[in-house]
């Protein structure tokens, strides 16, 4: 196991250095120019050089606010998880879920490199804490245990960013390409159980350029399965 892996959250380290000179700079304003660069450059354009020079000063004075880069990336992906209000819960749970995650899905399309990162370095700060303690509100009348409403969290946030990350890397486009590749396929009658399936799919209603958005359905129907029968809107 790494040192980073094995030293304490930034969010229970002090947010300055004890000693040195008064302190010029809040974490804040750091992780705000950090998503700043990655939103115009790109991911691999942070760097503690690239943000101390943003904000006017030397490499070194950024280690008194966050020791590693790898302390930048997690203040950024909790900042992100702040950045547009929940939908107050509606009684609704299925559907509140979904409203959650669609306000996920919003930020990672704002942020094209925030999904991967999502997925390869999950991290939870005081802003996903309060998604968290949002998503356990929508859920407290489910009678499903804990364990399930952790695994649905997980899942939630897990299969959104999978979808943008997809949306984001090929998208309609992509799709409407390997949806091609499919109809080529069947027609050369070597994939009799693929024809049949398809065979039972209804044409595209006219006029449609893009297929349909499926994401919310496909997601309820996971969280229904991992959460089981619940009360329904009260």
């Amino acid at each position: 196991m790494t040192a980073e892996h094995t030293a304490p959250s930034i969010w229970m380290r002090r947010e300055r250095a004890a000693v040195g000179r008064p302190a010029r700079h809040s974490r804040a304003e750091i992780t705000a120019v950090a998503l700043d660069i990655a939103d115009q450059d790109g991911l691999d354009a942070v760097s503690m050089r690239r943000v101390a020079a943003e904000l006017g000063t030397g490499a070194a004075s950024l280690y008194r606010y966050v020791s590693t880069r790898e302390d930048l990336l997690d203040l950024m992906i909790d900042a992100t998880a702040g950045e547009r209000p929940l939908p107050a819960p509606s009684g609704d749970w299925l559907a509140d879920l979904v409203a959650v995650a669609e306000v996920l899905r919003a930020t990672l399309r704002r942020h094209h490199w925030l999904a991967g990162l999502a997925l390869t370095r999950p991290v939870i700060g005081p802003n996903g804490l309060a998604v968290l303690e949002h998503t356990l509100a929508v859920l407290a009348a489910h009678p499903a245990g804990v364990e399930a409403k952790m695994e649905a969290f997980a899942t939630l946030n897990g299969m959104t960013a999978a979808f943008v990350l997809n949306e984001i890397s090929g998208g309609p486009a992509l799709q409407q390409r390997n949806v091609a590749f499919l109809q080529h396929a069947v027609a050369s009658g070597d994939y009799p159980r693929l024809a049949a399936l398809l065979s039972q799919v209804g044409p595209a209603p006219a006029g449609s350029a893009e297929p349909a958005d499926r994401f919310g359905d496909v997601l309820a129907r996971i969280l229904i399965g991992l959460l089981g029968p619940a009360p329904g809107p009260r």
